[in-house]
């Protein structure tokens, strides 16, 4: 008879989340974000607070408000270039003028009256938003989705030198729910997250005109 533990199950899918929905932990001024970096960048920006001059301003950067998701795209920190797992906390005045700029990622017949007038946005536009599926504690998709902010160009230097308010290593954090939910401890692990709550989403966020935003309470 096997001995192998059973994998443990998932806590069970909340009924009431809308399909989309910014959350993120925030207080009155900033927003939590997260990024995962290999040492050479990650560790260097959480020492010094800000990102160091090696820090591509001109490439595209995308940021998670969703720890979970972050912790299914750099693997809890296992992946290569992504061991450095860290929270940066922006501005929500930065944070909102690059949702209001943004345009989706994809096309959307909701969204654009077609293909062209997309990809002639998509061009233009500082950010781009993308709606991915959030993730559980064994990182499986859930039925409704998180964002995920592409920051380019303008965005992606005022990102990195006006918006950002401090940048804090949280890899230890990745490591020890890791090990709490290998081990069995979801219940454990469920109380290391941050705490995320609805984010307000400003008005002309791509994506949430057509969809149940849900009540995005500060409680």
């Amino acid at each position: 008879m096997s001995t192998t533990p059973e994998a443990p199950e998932a806590a069970p899918v909340p009924t009431t989340e809308p399909l989309r929905r910014i959350r993120a932990r925030y207080t009155d001024t900033t927003v939590t974000v997260y990024q995962a970096y290999s040492p050479a960048l990650g560790l260097p920006a959480a020492r010094d607070g800000r990102f160091p001059a090696a820090w591509k301003r001109e490439r595209m950067t995308w940021v998670k408000p969703s720890f979970l998701w972050m912790m299914y795209r750099c693997g809890w920190g296992e992946k290569t270039d992504q061991e450095t797992v860290l929270a940066v906390e922006i501005g929500r005045e930065g944070f909102d003028w690059a949702l209001g700029r943004a345009c989706l990622s994809h096309y959307d017949p909701d969204e654009h009256g077609d293909r062209e007038a997309w990809r002639r946005e998509l061009k233009g536009a500082p950010a781009r938003v993308q709606w991915d599926p959030e993730r559980d504690l064994l990182l499986r998709a859930l039925p409704y989705r998180s964002l995920q902010l592409g920051l380019a160009g303008e965005a992606s230097r005022r990102y990195a030198d006006e918006w950002t308010v401090s940048v804090t290593d949280v890899t230890p954090l990745a490591h020890e729910v890791r090990a709490r939910v290998r081990s069995g401890d979801l219940a454990g692990a469920a109380a290391l997250l941050p705490r995320e709550r609805p984010y307000p989403a400003p008005g002309g966020t791509p994506g949430l005109g057509r969809v149940s935003r849900g009540t995005c309470s500060n409680a």
